[in-house]
């Protein structure tokens, strides 16, 4: 399977592309998708877009793991993030690609171990699980990464599940009445 990690934002939308076989994984791709600051955020947006059309066509994931959204002090910087999201939410679902979100506990608590865990814990242990030399550059693409294990991990468990079966679960579901 190939999970698309992805790290949420609209200046730098982080990228991982993992893929697993059983209990192992390895790093396929990781990067960043990044807009001009200065530039209006439609513009931005549509960056994003394209550019995340281009990244689903190139490499046909199975699924893509998002984070969800965490709010800091900065409500305005929150509220780009969020559209930058719902861009990238769309593009994949446009693209017939199952979305699975995760909280940044729960990620923590996939790649370390432990939901409180420090971002540097997070990076080391990403490092590892994948043999790498170095810790993925930049950030945001090494939190992507961690986010594509974080599913890896979480998925092969819930293969052992009763709720495996049930559909949508896990995934992001949306309801119509």
């Amino acid at each position: 399977m190939l999970i698309l990690g992805i790290d949420p934002g609209f200046a730098i939308v982080g990228f991982g592309l993992v893929e697993t076989a059983g209990s192992r994984q390895r790093l396929v791709q990781c990067g960043a998708i990044t807009t001009p600051a200065g530039e209006p955020l439609p513009a931005r947006l549509k960056q994003i877009s394209d550019d995340m059309g281009l990244l689903l066509s190139q490499f046909k994931p199975d699924v893509m793991a998002i984070e969800e959204l965490f709010f800091n002090n900065n409500i305005t910087t929150g509220i780009g993030v969020a559209q930058a999201r719902g861009v990238l939410l769309l593009s994949a679902e446009q693209h017939g690609v199952p979305i699975y979100e995760y909280s940044p506990s729960q990620v923590k608590q996939a790649v370390v171990g432990y939901g409180k865990a420090e971002k540097r814990q997070v990076m080391d242990m990403t490092r590892r699980l994948l043999n790498l030399k170095a810790v993925p550059r930049p950030d945001d693409a090494a939190d992507a990464v961690a986010i594509a294990l974080c599913h890896a991990r979480s998925f092969t468990s819930r293969l052992q599940s009763p709720d495996a079966a049930r559909p949508g679960s896990g995934r992001y579901a949306v309801h119509h009445d």
